[in-house]
């Protein structure tokens, strides 16, 4: 797919014929989850990283979690409409938060801390603790201080996760993103078993105005790795983004090849800023906290993307995740618009599930 150094109504016209060529294998995505990423909108106009005022960026944003909000709406209404604080009143809770993905060890923690606090401030009303509940849960979601420093730093973004969750997609908007910025960004594809995942990363970095440095098909992803990372130091890049197949995390081959890619990593670009990031489907439930700890022991993982938050109608895992873990979710996804992926907001996704303004 040659879409390079062309003038740009040819690279229009080009850009539309490689999308109706993805779209032809639509009918294999729902038996392939691999061909499935294809399928996910590729937008090409959107606004600058960082330039929207937050009010925009909320109303997106709670307007993409509607589904999420609907359910912790309802489901708590109906538990704090009642008057009394009672033993029924923490079961009802516990049930609720669980049947939301939150989990069961987390669960007890925060029913634990909501307990206390109610006893200290001698709270008798259900409706006077619900701003309790959602201060535990906000506290527990802040992703740092620290958490986007490698948009300013010379930065190595390692993006993995299994098969079908959207990672070159998010890579795509996310280089997207930092070009939009300034930012001097090389995406690599080290996904070389599957000649789909190139051509859309291709079609991504011609959009998006930035570099690409692909393999051969079959190549080992680790010698894709090495060359990117030999070009990025080459060409003084800001971010290079490294984009890996899909892979079972609980296969232990393939969690040995990853491993030896965040060596290579470690080994050629030693003196960047590391970022690990893996990308989840939020629609998983508790599964993602499975996935998580598998990855984890692979490549120490230093964020979550959590996408197709607009495609589940509980939203806990979100909450799990960063509690039990201890790592941030740093993105989320509530659309398939280029403005859809983004940075994560504890303050903003608490008051989107909540349906508070």
């Amino acid at each position: 797919m040659a879409l390079f150094g062309k003038k740009k109504e040819q690279q229009d016209n080009d850009f539309s014929e490689a999308l109706a060529k993805l779209s032809a294998i639509a009918d294999e995505a729902e038996k392939d989850p691999i061909a499935r990423e294809l399928h996910e909108e590729t937008p090409v106009d959107g606004r600058l990283y960082g330039q929207e005022d937050k009010e925009a960026l909320f109303e997106r944003l709670k307007s993409g979690m509607a589904r999420t909000r609907e359910n912790f709406s309802a489901g708590l209404s109906s538990i704090f409409t009642a008057s009394e604080i009672d033993d029924d009143f923490y079961d009802e809770l516990e049930e609720f938060l669980i049947g939301a993905d939150v989990g069961a060890v987390l669960t007890e923690e925060i029913l634990d801390e909501l307990r206390d606090r109610i006893k200290e401030k001698h709270l008798k009303n259900r409706a006077e603790s619900r701003d309790l509940l959602i201060e535990s849960i906000r506290t527990r979601m802040e992703a740092g201080e620290n958490a986007y420093d490698f948009e300013n730093k010379t930065s190595v973004v390692f993006v993995i996760g299994v098969n079908g969750v959207g990672k070159t997609t998010t890579i795509g908007k996310l280089s997207s993103k930092l070009s939009a910025m300034g930012k001097k960004v090389l995406v690599a594809g080290a996904d070389t078993f599957r000649a789909a995942a190139e051509d859309q990363l291709k079609i991504w970095a011609e959009r998006s105005g930035v570099s690409i440095v692909t393999g051969k098909d079959g190549q080992d992803p680790a010698s894709v790795v090495y060359d990117a990372c030999t070009a990025a130091r080459a060409r003084n890049t800001d971010v290079l983004i490294i984009d890996t197949a899909g892979r079972l995390h609980n296969k232990k081959n393939l969690m040995d090849e990853l491993a030896k890619m965040n060596r290579v990593i470690d080994r050629e670009f030693e003196a960047a800023h590391r970022e690990n990031l893996l990308v989840l489907d939020a629609t998983t439930g508790q599964n993602a906290l499975n996935q998580a700890r598998e990855f984890n022991e692979a490549a120490p993982l230093s964020g979550i993307i959590l996408t197709k938050m607009d495609g589940t109608a509980k939203g806990g895992i979100a909450i799990a995740i960063q509690a039990q873990m201890g790592i941030p979710v740093k993105y989320i996804g509530v659309g398939e618009k280029i403005d859809d992926l983004q940075k994560f907001d504890a303050d903003a996704f608490v008051k989107a599930i909540f349906d508070m303004e």
